[in-house]
């Protein structure tokens, strides 16, 4: 999991100026074929087919078995260390036995399958830790539609690091950081190769994030330059853990040694009109619509407000760059933030990163930093939500949505007549406030916030009812009588959400036209009216959001104010409960 601090900022901006990756291929040419939808689904047919998504979550959750994911977890371990420009000669030791194995893994769980999944590396060149040539590992497993084809990735990277960001010799295990990702993904492929989905899901182990998301740049790269109809990208990364380390990394957890084995934090870019936020509500909504009811644990599925932790980065972001929906999956706990420095005692990229201790001397571990449960339930999460997104349900897009008061009317134009519709309100929370269904006509009215914005999104719905990705938000018109908060007004400056708020927080407002100006920002003042931070603002027509990143432990309350030219448009209030 990337970090940037200072003494790594020479070498991120070194590696602005390198030549990016080059000669990207697929090493199996029909996994490629397979994503751009050039092959004969019947060549992947399942002598017993099972696509039923009832049926599909409810055997997930028995499924996806910890032992499983603790066995790879332990063999990820004894390669010694996975840094990108490890040793890829030894079969015993380094990134390529590693990756290796990883690949004989994907090919075992083909033939359990029937030979489902097609087995291929991700190779590209770049000099990365004095290493030439890298590999992703990578499984296809490919859809039952060619017709209407999309893919759906679920991704985790496989390499680990020291402080040192080249260390090849440090052992660095990544237990945490990221075995558990990679385990996640091995064991989905395992469990859903016996799956019939209409679209091709693909199962990613990436390289070189610790250096720069360098497998997933490739990947993504890849992507755009054959044109494969990429869907969906879920990321997992430090997704096992639940101790608190005493320097997590914000929005996180707490305090040291807290456990959390029962939330999940999804991150993602941007607020209103995100695809990424979409894919992020979508997976929740799946879990709490298909999962929930029978789970054993219940998990809570939380929707942060910023792309990723402060001052880190994942392997969903090259994919965000390049304009696919994409998010990351993250423990609730971090053992560390991974900065290293004097007084540094966490994990998180060191050689401690390990599997856990010996607590009663008897030479085995029998304490274990990941919780293999945990990470099954989100394994579960994850896959649930690739199974719904690959019955490549059609998303309506054409649609209005007048307000009037405390409701809000929807009428959907839809020339595929899908025939039954969800729609999603949402009004200042990174959450959906509600989701309704529309199972006769094209339109329906519900209940809404009476003030304040309200964003409609809809999806359709299958015969089997299970809802398509959500379209693109719009905001709802107001109809009738205006909305008292705003007429007459050529601003609104909008409550802060989520409020109160830990880490990170969206403040929103409307502009009705722009005004002539020089410069406008938002100004945030503790309560003794000090300006703790100006955050500049390009105005636009309609809504404006910007998205104010305090830090982690902080209490008490501030206040935002919008300002053009000098003159105060308007204050709120917020409050930090972190």
């Amino acid at each position: 999991m990337k970090k940037i601090y200072p003494l790594l900022l020479a070498f991120y901006l070194l590696s602005a100026c390198l030549p990016a990756q080059t000669n990207i291929l697929a090493t199996n040419t029909i996994a490629e074929q397979v994503m751009v939808g050039n092959f004969n689904p019947a060549d992947y047919a399942a002598s017993v087919v099972i696509d039923d998504p009832q049926a599909i979550a409810a055997d997930l959750q028995v499924g996806v078995n910890p032992d499983s994911l603790k066995s790879y977890i332990i063999r990820l371990s004894q390669f010694g260390t996975r840094n990108t420009g490890a040793d890829t000669v030894s079969n015993t030791t380094g990134y390529g036995a590693a990756r290796r194995w990883a690949y004989q893994k994907f090919q075992e769980f083909s033939a359990q399958n029937e030979d489902r999944l097609v087995c291929s590396y991700l190779q590209f060149d770049l000099d990365v830790c004095g290493m030439g040539q890298h590999r992703n590992v990578f499984a296809v497993l490919p859809g039952t539609d060619t017709s209407n084809h999309g893919v759906v990735l679920i991704e985790g990277h496989m390499d680990s690091r020291c402080n040192v960001l080249c260390d090849v010799d440090c052992p660095a295990e990544g237990v945490e950081d990221n075995a558990s990702g990679t385990a996640l993904v091995m064991e989905l492929a395992r469990v859903m190769a016996k799956y019939s989905f209409k679209n091709t899901i693909v199962f990613v182990i990436t390289t070189g994030e610790e250096q720069g998301l360098l497998g997933a740049e490739a990947f993504a790269d890849y992507i755009q330059e054959k044109n494969i109809p990429l869907r969906a990208v879920l990321n997992n990364d430090v997704i096992g853990g639940v101790i608190c380390g005493q320097s997590s990394s914000p929005p996180s957890c707490p305090g040291l040694n807290i456990i959390d084995s029962t939330s999940v934090r999804l991150f993602s870019f941007g607020s209103f009109n995100s695809k990424h936020k979409q894919l992020a509500r979508y997976i929740k909504l799946e879990y709490q619509e298909n999962i929930l009811p029978t789970a054993t644990v219940p998990m809570l599925v939380r929707i942060m407000s910023p792309e990723d932790r402060t001052g880190r980065g994942g392997d969903h972001i090259p994919f965000r760059e390049h304009n696919y929906p994409a998010m990351r999956f993250t423990a609730a706990n971090e053992h560390g933030d991974a900065s290293n420095g004097p007084g540094y005692t966490d994990r998180q990229h060191t050689s401690d990163d390990i599997l856990g201790i010996d607590t009663d001397g008897d030479q085995i571990i029998d304490s274990f930093f990941v919780q293999f449960h945990y990470l099954a339930r989100n394994a579960v999460i994850n896959g649930n939500a690739a199974a719904m997104a690959a019955r490549n349900v059609p998303t309506p897009t054409d649609f209005t949505a007048q307000r009037s008061g405390p409701q809000v009317t929807v009428t959907i134009t839809d020339p595929l007549n899908i025939g039954e519709y969800r729609v999603a309100v949402r009004g200042l929370a990174n959450d959906w406030d509600s989701v309704y269904t529309i199972s006769n006509g094209l339109s329906g009215t519900f209940p809404c916030a009476a003030l304040g914005p309200v964003y409609i999104s809809i999806a359709g719905v299958d015969n089997s009812g299970v809802e398509s990705l959500f379209s693109i938000e719009k905001p709802a018109i107001t109809s009738g009588t205006a909305d008292p908060e705003s007429q007459g007004e050529n601003f609104e400056l909008y409550q802060n959400r989520p409020n109160p708020f830990d880490e990170a927080t969206w403040i929103s407002f409307r502009v009705q036209q722009v005004p002539r100006h020089q410069k406008a920002a938002i100004l945030i003042s503790d309560q003794q009216g000090r300006v703790i931070q100006e955050i500049p603002v390009q105005l636009k027509d309609g809504l404006n959001e910007v998205l104010y990143t305090h830090g982690y432990g902080v209490r008490g309350a501030f206040t935002y104010t919008l300002l053009i030219d000098g003159v105060v448009i308007g204050s709120r209030q917020m409050v930090f409960a972190g």
